[in-house]
C-alpha cells in the first residue's frame, strides 16, 4: 500500500513513526526542491538511507573518525580504480586497513547522518512504496527510527537558526581573517576544518564537498563564524542564466530521474528526464526512460513516441523494443507489438523472461492457450531461482484457469501472493479463483488481504461484498459495496443492484430505489434492476 503526502502537512519524524509502528517493509522517498532521498525499511526498522547526488563520504568519515589515514584512503581509492565494481569499504577490508565490524559501524553512522539531514527538510513530498529493497547494498543495518528522533529534533531546531544565515548552499562567503585573529576566539574542530576553504570562491556546497563533513556540521560551523562577524557574504556561486549543460549536470538530472522512477514519483521523474533531453537532445537513454515513465502513467502515445525514438539508435537494447511492444499491446496494435518483440529477440532478448512473458500475453490475447502456456513456461525457466514477475503470475494463472485448470491457477496465485505479498491484484485474482472453486471462506480471506494492501482498489471491495452477500452477511456486504462505489461510482450495475437489494431487506425503500436507478444509469438494459424498481414503485 502506497503512503503519500506533503512534508508541510506531515513531518518526516511522524511518517517514520507510522512506518515503524506498522512494521512496514519498503522504501520511503522524500523530495525537497531539487533534492531526493530514500529511507529503506525492513519490518519497521531502518535498513538503509541515501541521498541522490550526495557524495559518498565513507572514506572521508573514516579519516575524520581516525579509523584510517589520508594515505590509506588514497591507497584504497587507487585500488578501486582497478576494480570499479568493488565498493570502497570492501577494498579497505580486503587490504586489512579496517575490520568488517569497523566498516559496518561507519556505514551505520552514514545512514544515521542521511536520516538526520532528511529531518531538516520541512517542505516537499514523501512517498512510501512497499517491498522495495535497496539495490546492491551488502551492508544493511537495523535501526529503530525512534532512537533517531531526539537527535533529529535537536538538529531540526538548530537547522532553523542556521538557515537564517545560510538559506541555500550556493552562497559564497569570505573570511575576515584580521578580525578572527584579533579576537582570540576558540574554534571548534569543524570551524578549523572549514576556515581554509572560505576563499570568496567556494560556495557552501563546495565546502561540504571538500571537508568531507556532513551538511549539518558545516552549516553549524559557518553559522557560528557568521554570527561572530568573521564571515561576510559576497554572493552566489552561479545564477540560473549562467548554468552550463555539463556532463555533471546531465548526470545529476538523470540520477534524480531514475530515483524518482524507482519509487513511483512519475511526474518528478518525467521532469528530470525531460531536462536531460533538453540539455542533450541526442540522449537516447533519457528517451528510453521517458518512455518507461509515460508507460507507467498510462500515456501510451507519448510512450510510443519516446521509445520509437530510442529504438533508432544502433545501440538500442532489447529492453527498448520489449517496452515498445508493451506500449503497442496496450494500444491494441498486436501486429506492431509482435514486430517489436521479434526485434527484442533479434537483439539478444531471448534470455530475458520478461520478453517471453510478453509473448505469452499476446498469445493469450489471441486465444492461443497452448502458445501462451509454452511462452510462460520458457519465462519461468529463464527466471532461475528468482520468482517470476507479478505479471507472469497474473497471466500464467489466467491461462491455466481459462484452460480449465482452476486448481493449478490457485496454486500459481498462492505462490504469487507469497512471493509478492503487497500485490493486491494477485490477492484479488486468488479470491476470484477460489470463489469459482467454491472455497468461499478462503476467497474472502484473500480478498480482505488484498483490501488491506490497497484500499483504493474498488474491485477488491466489490469482491469482498459479493462473498459476504453470498454468505448472508448482508450488513458487512453493505459496508464493502459502499466502499467499492466510493472508490469507483461507475464500477458496474451489479454492485448497485445488490446495494438496492440489501437496502430493501433493511426496509429502506427509498434508498433501494435510488440504488436501482443508479444501476440502470450504468446499464440501462439491466432486467433485474428494472424489474425491482418497477415493483418497488408499484408498491408505493
Amino acid at each position: 500500500m502506497a503512503i503519500k503526502g506533503s512534508l508541510s502537512e506531515a513531518s518526516l519524524p511522524d511518517v517514520l513513526q507510522l512506518l515503524s509502528m506498522g512494521k512496514k517493509t519498503g522504501c520511503l522517498s522524500v523530495t525537497h526542491r531539487s533534492n531526493f532521498g530514500s529511507i529503506f525499511f525492513d519490518r519497521g526498522k531502518i535498513s538503509y538511507a541515501a541521498i541522490v547526488n550526495r557524495r559518498d563520504r565513507l572514506g572521508d568519515t573514516l579519516v575524520k573518525a581516525g579509523k584510517i589515514s589520508p594515505q590509506q584512503l588514497d591507497q584504497a581509492i587507487a585500488a578501486q580504480a582497478k576494480a570499479r565494481d568493488t565498493r570502497l569499504g570492501e577494498i579497505l577490508v580486503d587490504l586489512g586497513i579496517i575490520t568488517r565490524e569497523e566498516l559496518y559501524q561507519q556505514i551505520r553512522v552514514q545512514i544515521e547522518e542521511a536520516v538526520y539531514y532528511l529531518f531538516t527538510w520541512s517542505e516537499g513530498t514523501f512517498n512510501f512504496e512497499a517491498d522495495v529493497v535497496p539495490e546492491r547494498q551488502d551492508f544493511l543495518v537495523s535501526i529503530n527510527p525512534e532512537s533517531l528522533l531526539l537527535e533529529g529534533a535537536r538538529r531540526v531546531d538548530e537547522w532553523g537558526m542556521i538557515e537564517k544565515k545560510i538559506p541555500s548552499f550556493d552562497i559564497v562567503f569570505e573570511l575576515d581573517r584580521a578580525r578572527l585573529d584579533a579576537s582570540g576566539a576558540q574554534l571548534t574542530a569543524e570551524q578549523m576544518a572549514v576556515i581554509p576553504l572560505i576563499d570568496a570562491q567556494r560556495d557552501v556546497a563546495g565546502i561540504v564537498e571538500d571537508t568531507g563533513l556532513v551538511e549539518f556540521e558545516v552549516g553549524k560551523a559557518l553559522y557560528g563564524l557568521a554570527t561572530a562577524g568573521f564571515l561576510h557574504r559576497v554572493g552566489r556561486s552561479k545564477t540560473p542564466a549562467a548554468t552550463v549543460a555539463t556532463d555533471a549536470r546531465v548526470e545529476e538530472h538523470r540520477n534524480l530521474g531514475i530515483a524518482f522512477y524507482r519509487t513511483g514519483m512519475l511526474d518528478e521523474a518525467a521532469r528530470e528526464f525531460q531536462r536531460v533531453t533538453e540539455l542533450r537532445p541526442g540522449d537516447q537513454h533519457a528517451r528510453f526512460h521517458l518512455g518507461l515513465v509515460h508507460l507507467r502513467m498510462g500515456r501510451n502515445d507519448a510512450a510510443v513516441a519516446n521509445l520509437e525514438q530510442a529504438s533508432h539508435a544502433r545501440s538500442a537494447t532489447p529492453a527498448v523494443f520489449h517496452n515498445l511492444a508493451f506500449a503497442f499491446e496496450r494500444m491494441g496494435e498486436s501486429a506492431r507489438a509482435r514486430e517489436a518483440l521479434a526485434e527484442a529477440l533479434h537483439r539478444g532478448g531471448g534470455r530475458d523472461p520478461r520478453v517471453h512473458t510478453s509473448m505469452g500475453v499476446l498469445a493469450l490475447r489471441d486465444g492461443a492457450l497452448g502458445a501462451a502456456e509454452a511462452a510462460f513456461a520458457t519465462a519461468r525457466s529463464l527466471s532461475g531461482n528468482r520468482p517470476p514477475s507479478t505479471a507472469w503470475f497474473h497471466f500464467a494463472a489466467l491461462t491455466a484457469a481459462l484452460g480449465g485448470g482452476l486448481d493449478r491457477a490457485i496454486a500459481l496465485l498462492e505462490e504469487g501472493t507469497s512471493a509478492y505479498p503487497s500485490a493486491a491484484v494477485l490477492h484479488n485474482n486468488l479470491a476470484v479463483t477460489l470463489e469459482r472453486r467454491g472455497r468461499f471462506e478462503r476467497a474472502l480471506e484473500a480478498a480482505e488481504r488484498g483490501v488491506a494492501e490497497d484500499p483504493g482498489l474498488a474491485q477488491l471491495h466489490k469482491n469482498v461484498g459479493d462473498l459476504q452477500y453470498r454468505m448472508g452477511a448482508f450488513d458487512e456486504a453493505l459496508d464493502a459495496y459502499q466502499r467499492a462505489v466510493k472508490c469507483n461510482a461507475s464500477l458496474g450495475s451489479d454492485v448497485w443492484l445488490k446495494l438496492g437489494n440489501i437496502h430493501l431487506r433493511r426496509r429502506e425503500r427509498d434508498e433501494a430505489i435510488r440504488c436501482w436507478e443508479r444501476a440502470l444509469e450504468v446499464d440501462p438494459g439491466h432486467p433485474i434492476a428494472r424489474q425491482n424498481l418497477e415493483a418497488a414503485r408499484a408498491q408505493g
